[in-house]
C-alpha cells in the first residue's frame, strides 16, 4: 500500500494512477460489489425515465406519466445510497484522518446550473484550502450536497407533473433530463472517489468502513437531514 503520509505531486495525475491501481483482494471485493450495486440503481432509473420521455414523444402522456412517478421512486433508490456513500467517505476520514486523492470538480460535466455553479465553487475553495484533508472532505460535501439536491428537484418536478401540478410540463421534462445527466455525473465522482480512498485505507479499517457506508445508506429520511446539519456545522468549524 502507498503510504499515504507522504505528500502527494500531481493530485489528477495519482486519481488517475489510483484509478488504475490493483486493490488487494478484500478491497477490491469491497469496491466492485458497491460500484455493481450503485450502477444497477442507475441503469433502473436511467431506463425508466428514458422510458418515460420517449411515451411522451409518442405522445402518450397518461402512460408518460404513470412511467415519471415510477422513476421519482427509482431516483430515490438511487440517491439515497450514493449519498450515504459520501457521507460515510467524509465521516470516516474526518474521525481517522484518510486523506485520499482528489482532483477538483471541473463544471463543463454538469449540464444544470446549480452543478456548475457548486462545482465552479468547489474549483476556487480548492486553489485556497491547501490542507489535502480539507479539500477532500469539501469535495465530499459538495457532492452529496448535490446528490441530494438533484434527488430533491427531480422528485418534486416529477410529483408536480404526474399531479398535474406544474405550471410548464415542457421545462419540467428538461430539467429532470438534465438531473439525470448530472447525477449519473455525480455518480462517476463518487466511484472515482470510493476507489482512491480504499487505495489508502488502512485493511483493519475496512470493516468498519463497509458498516459506515451500510448505516449511512439507509438513513431515514429525518436522519439524513439531521446529518446534513451535522456535517456542514462541523465542516464550517474546520
Amino acid at each position: 500500500m502507498k503510504d499515504h503520509s507522504r505528500p502527494p505531486l500531481s493530485r489528477g495525475r495519482y486519481v488517475q494512477q489510483d484509478w488504475r491501481a490493483c486493490l488487494p483482494m478484500e478491497k477490491a471485493e469491497v469496491f466492485q460489489e458497491h460500484e455493481r450495486h450503485l450502477e444497477s440503481l442507475y441503469i433502473m432509473f436511467s431506463v425508466s425515465l428514458n422510458e418515460a420521455i420517449d411515451l411522451k414523444l409518442a405522445g402518450l402522456r397518461a402512460k408518460a406519466l404513470c412511467a415519471i412517478s415510477m422513476s421519482s421512486q427509482l431516483c430515490e433508490r438511487l440517491t439515497r445510497p450514493l449519498a450515504g456513500t459520501l457521507r460515510a467517505l467524509h465521516d470516516h476520514a474526518k474521525h481517522y484522518g484518510t486523506v485520499p486523492n482528489t482532483a477538483p470538480l471541473d463544471p463543463e460535466n454538469y449540464l444544470g446550473l446549480r452543478g456548475q455553479r457548486s462545482a465552479r465553487m468547489s474549483g476556487l475553495l480548492d486553489r485556497v484550502l491547501f490542507s489535502h484533508r480539507l479539500q477532500f472532505l469539501h469535495k465530499v460535501s459538495t457532492l452529496q450536497e448535490m446528490v441530494e439536491d438533484l434527488d430533491r428537484d427531480f422528485r418534486n418536478t416529477a410529483d408536480d407533473l404526474s399531479g398535474g401540478l406544474s405550471t410548464d410540463p415542457e421545462r419540467g421534462w428538461r430539467e429532470m433530463d438534465l438531473g439525470h445527466y448530472d447525477l449519473n455525473t455525480c455518480l462517476r465522482e463518487t466511484i472515482v472517489l470510493f476507489k482512491s480512498f480504499l487505495v489508502v485505507l488502512p485493511a483493519t479499517q475496512l470493516g468498519d468502513f463497509e458498516k459506515a457506508v451500510y448505516v449511512q445508506s439507509h438513513l431515514p429520511n429525518e436522519g439524513l437531514v439531521a446529518s446534513h446539519h451535522r456535517r456542514m456545522s462541523t465542516f464550517a468549524g474546520q
